[in-house]
């Protein structure tokens, strides 16, 4: 069984990924249980930095049908991370100075506890979003060639 529960695909796409950080996340009990049924969506979700903490944005947990009658689950709510004061003030230095940007890339369990892998990142041109489409399929290519298989020139 794999520990990952949720990948951020389109920020491999979207942005140049600079530095990668692991956080501890605070969930309630009914996040924790659609978690574990893999219910979660990272596509429009985004870290931002208020009053020296780090809060993930637009990360949808669905709740399960089953979910207690007197708890209303906000399926967008914002989510505080947890980090190390000084990996916090690296990464709100790098936002503020240099123009990065933070996203979450992946949600794992690690030892029982949900983590979540956030990027520092910078954003693609169009231009750079075409150049690794067609470095990618050349690598593809590049492969399938020296493996002795054809493709249609």
């Amino acid at each position: 069984m794999s520990s990952t529960i949720a990948l951020n695909r389109e920020a491999k796409h979207d942005y140049f990924i600079e530095e990668r950080f692991e956080a501890g996340i605070v969930l309630e009990g009914w996040e924790v249980k659609s978690l574990r049924a893999g219910r979660l969506n990272l596509k429009d979700s985004y870290v931002i930095v208020k009053e020296g903490e780090l809060w993930l944005l637009g990360a949808h947990i669905s709740p399960l049908l089953t979910a207690s009658t007197h708890i209303h689950p906000d399926p967008t709510r914002t989510r505080k991370l947890l980090m190390h004061r000084e990996q916090i003030n690296r990464m709100i230095g790098s936002v503020e100075r240099k123009g990065f940007t933070m996203v979450p890339l992946a949600m794992y369990w690690k030892q029982g506890r949900a983590k979540t892998e956030i990027a520092l990142v910078k954003g693609k041109q169009e231009h750079d979003k075409r150049a690794t489409i067609k470095d990618r399929e050349w690598q593809r290519d590049k492969a399938r060639i020296m493996k002795g298989g054809s493709r249609n020139f």
